[in-house]
């Protein structure tokens, strides 16, 4: 039998084509994972050009930083290009130097200096500088309110650190906010918390807010007397949903469409705090890395809306979003499958 090459070759390459245009319709997207470390934080931002940003890598120990590079692997992400780490509390530094070690991380951000020098914040704080020390010099970066990490394809600005804010509007934001006038202050936060590394990141007309957590009084200086970093449509819940954070001030101006909280079982997720964001007008959707156990069904999202429903240590299903640039967005839970277009 005659081979007849020329048409085997076309079928070739029209098959590389097509595989080639799937690859390409794939990376024009960015891609979250909402990693679930119990009540911490980790999420992993992967880009179209395949650029990782991780925020943040949960509690000391393997379980976090295993489920982290478990995640990282399934995402197709070999090495953390850049860690951003948003403050020096265990549940978002402590697992820095574990996850170190399952795989690499090239560039470290943070705010500099922690505030907190009892034993176990130093400690925490030595561990994460030794980790950082190993990279080198060259790999480890200091940032300051107005910095933009240095990410491909996203514009990618820190808006709050080391307890400042930026201090002019970001572009097409500086509108009054009418809630401020109902604004009460609570007591200054002399913590790491209000030193939080707060993010505003745009993928095309996307835009996203990440405040880390970021306290209640510091909230106030991004949206009051004017709103300083304007609407979003994805934000990520300041402080794993503790009523010390998500003033109505702040949540109304970001003008959310969907809202993502990384509590656990038993952290975060409080009723003022969910009542705040689920009573936002704006919101579509909340969505729970878990069921807050304490609020019962009344005061929690739809079973569908979260990754985890029961306390069940074995299971650490995440949230993931899938983004595009003309701003609409997938957010697909794990655990059974179901997504929602936004």
């Amino acid at each position: 039998m005659a081979w007849d090459w020329k048409k085997i070759g076309a079928v070739v390459f029209a098959f590389a084509s097509l595989s080639v245009a799937a690859l390409y319709g794939e990376a024009k997207n960015l891609v979250i994972y909402f990693i679930d470390v119990e009540g911490g934080q980790a999420t992993l931002f992967v880009t179209p050009s395949g650029q990782s940003v991780l925020v943040d890598t949960g509690w000391p120990g393997d379980r976090d930083a295993s489920r982290i590079a478990t995640v990282a692997k399934d995402a197709g992400v070999s090495q953390i290009d850049d860690l951003l780490i948003t403050h020096y509390h265990v549940d978002h530094v402590g697992g820095v130097p574990t996850l170190a070690e399952k795989i690499p991380i090239k560039n470290f951000f943070d705010h500099g200096d922690t505030v907190e020098h009892d034993a176990d914040g130093q400690k925490l704080y030595d561990d994460y500088q030794k980790t950082a020390a190993k990279a080198g010099a060259a790999h480890h970066t200091i940032v300051t309110a107005g910095f933009k990490l240095p990410v491909k394809d996203l514009n990618w600005t820190i808006v709050t650190a080391a307890g400042k804010v930026i201090e002019h509007p970001l572009p097409g934001a500086g509108q009054a906010n009418p809630d401020c006038s109902s604004f009460e202050k609570e007591d200054v936060d002399a913590t790491e918390n209000a030193r939080s590394n707060g993010s505003i990141i745009e993928f095309g007309k996307l835009r996203i807010a990440d405040l880390g957590d970021l306290t209640w009084n510091k909230e106030a200086e991004l949206v009051c007397p004017a709103n300083k970093v304007g609407r979003v449509d994805l934000f990520i819940v300041s402080h794993h949903g503790l009523d010390i954070s998500n003033s109505p001030q702040l949540v109304h101006a970001l003008h959310p469409r969907v809202a993502i909280m990384d509590n656990g079982a038993t952290k975060g997720g409080t009723v003022k705090a969910w009542t705040t964001i689920h009573e936002t007008p704006s919101v579509e959707d909340l969505w729970q890395l878990h069921f807050a156990v304490a609020n019962g069904p009344q005061a929690n999202s739809a079973a569908d809306l979260i990754a985890n429903p029961t306390e069940n240590p074995d299971s650490a299903f995440y949230l993931k979003v899938v983004a595009h640039q003309d701003a609409h967005f997938e957010v697909t839970n794990q655990r059974n499958g179901f997504s929602k277009k936004y």
